[in-house]
């Protein structure tokens, strides 16, 4: 523990918590002064019990004894659990160095209460004498951290306020934004908590406050976006006074309607968000509409309406083209779009698939829509005047050599890298593969397409063309390009 107390130090933390109750053999007598005389930051001392979400299950007033002598040892921080905090007072009679802090904590391991109940409960705490309030509740919904923040806004005391789980992931963020006492970052990735770098270097924490807009990713799963770090750092590069977080959301409208305030700015929409997100929206692009699913939503300054955009096709049909070019010779394409009169085959009909067809269909090319289920295939073949199949007739069909294929499922993406849409023989009739799956960067449809002799654009490609697009509608700024490029590269 102390040698993990200074690579914290390393990391950049400012204080560190020592959780007494995770060592095995612990003896305070013994251990105590060890720990704190060789802390390295401010510490503060825990030891939860098994009744507060801990590992301690011995003798109460041995553990509140081993608090009591870390206070006398000179700790600057302590943990008391609301539940004892009124016997703690009393067994300290008052005796409480000026440098040391009480944090009285509650812990809810079962949910977020609402926001009369958790500003009740801040109420009773800080009656209790705390130094520093403390509640910790359990996100079930990414929603349940809003009634932390209203809590923390207008806390008159120090507080901390956090919400537990996945869902709660943006509370160890944001209440840098809201007036959070401290927050907390592992040395190490642990579920649902954010580690002291990525806290520092991805979402550049210490420059979080009051004005800093909030933007981020919508969709379900979203841990595995990179989304975060590719804004935060063109962000950070221009000065530009925001955070892009991961948002998993389970009902779009429910997250719009709780996180309404003006700084609450811009969302990039993934699966399986894009129509729900076409929705919500005040107004819609034209574009956007005839698609039938948004990418990016930005919230209007002056009024507040949530205006809805795809940038999808434009990322991917720019790196399609590109790369027909490349593989054509440019001089050849004259000022036709190289997808010009090309048989462009769509794998799958949702936000992604849309946008492939009507890109395909504003170039010229020739689209089919390819779906499991063949009627939604059908339906977006009719809108962009093309042809519609059953995705598992795709393998037999060849009409023509030369075809340009589009990947627009999820089918490969990590952790199912083994996953292909499409069985490898049949990559032969087609020129040029598109996979809009960047996550892992090679697919097993890209390199198997590779190895049949076919052109390959990575969804990469596609998420940085839209990734410029939608930095400058988020902050009205030109993007850094090369810096967004430079990041994309480092993490795929």
């Amino acid at each position: 523990m102390v040698f993990e107390m200074a690579k914290a130090k390393e990391l950049g933390a400012d204080l560190v918590e020592a959780r007494l109750d995770l060592l095995k053999d612990f003896d305070p007598t013994q251990h105590l002064q060890i720990l704190i005389n060789n802390r390295p930051l401010p510490i503060l001392i825990t030891y939860r019990p098994i009744w507060e979400g801990g590992e301690y299950v011995g003798d109460e007033s041995k553990r509140q004894e081993a608090l009591r002598l870390a206070i006398e040892l000179g700790s600057e921080f302590v943990d008391v659990e609301l539940k004892v905090a009124r016997d703690f007072y009393s067994s300290i009679e008052g005796k409480k160095p000026e440098n040391v802090k009480i944090i009285v904590s509650s812990h809810n391991l079962e949910n977020t209460p609402s926001v009369e109940e958790i500003g009740n409960l801040a109420a009773r705490i800080q009656a209790s004498g705390a130094d520093v309030v403390k509640i910790a509740t359990t996100a079930l919904d990414i929603t349940d951290c809003a009634p932390l923040f209203q809590v923390l806004v207008h806390s008159q005391v120090p507080m901390i306020g956090i919400a537990m789980g996945e869902k709660g992931f943006i509370s160890r963020v944001l209440c840098a934004k809201f007036g959070g006492y401290l927050t907390f970052g592992s040395i190490e990735a642990a579920p649902g908590q954010p580690t002291i770098k990525e806290l520092l270097d991805l979402y550049n924490l210490r420059h979080i406050g009051v004005a800093t807009k909030v933007h981020g990713v919508i969709g379900k799963p979203i841990s595995h976006s990179k989304s975060p770090h590719l804004y935060n750092a063109a962000f950070k590069s221009v000065g530009f006074d925001g955070v892009y977080l991961p948002l998993l959301v389970d009902n779009v409208s429910d997250f719009l309607n709780t996180y309404s305030s003006p700084d609450f700015v811009g969302y990039s929409y993934t699966i399986p968000h894009k129509l729900d997100g076409l929705r919500c929206c005040d107004e819609v692009d034209p574009i956007a509409k005839a698609i039938g699913a948004i990418s990016c939503m930005v919230k209007r300054p002056n009024d507040g309406k949530l205006i809805g955009y795809n940038v999808d096709y434009l990322g991917a049909i720019a790196a399609i083209e590109e790369q027909l070019k490349d593989s054509n010779g440019r001089s050849k394409s004259g000022s036709r779009s190289p997808l010009y009169g090309k048989l462009f085959v769509v794998m799958g009909a949702g936000g992604a698939g849309k946008a492939l067809a009507y890109g395909g269909k504003e170039k010229g090319a020739r689209v089919v829509v390819a779906n499991r289920t063949y009627a939604k295939a059908k339906d977006l073949a009719t809108k962009v005047g093309g042809e519609a199949i059953p995705l598992s007739e795709l393998e037999k069909f060849h009409p023509e050599e030369g075809m340009i294929l589009a990947n627009a499922t999820s089918v490969g993406m990590k952790p199912k890298v083994d996953d292909t849409p499409i069985p490898e023989e049949a990559l032969k009739h087609y020129s040029l593969v598109f996979d809009a799956v960047y996550t892992p960067k090679l697919t097993r449809l890209l390199r198997e397409a590779q190895e049949a002799g076919a052109a390959i654009v990575y969804g990469t490609e596609m998420f940085i063309n839209q990734a410029f697009v939608q930095f400058e509608r988020f902050t009205n700024l030109p993007a850094p390009k090369q810096l967004m490029r430079d990041v994309l590269a480092r993490y795929t």
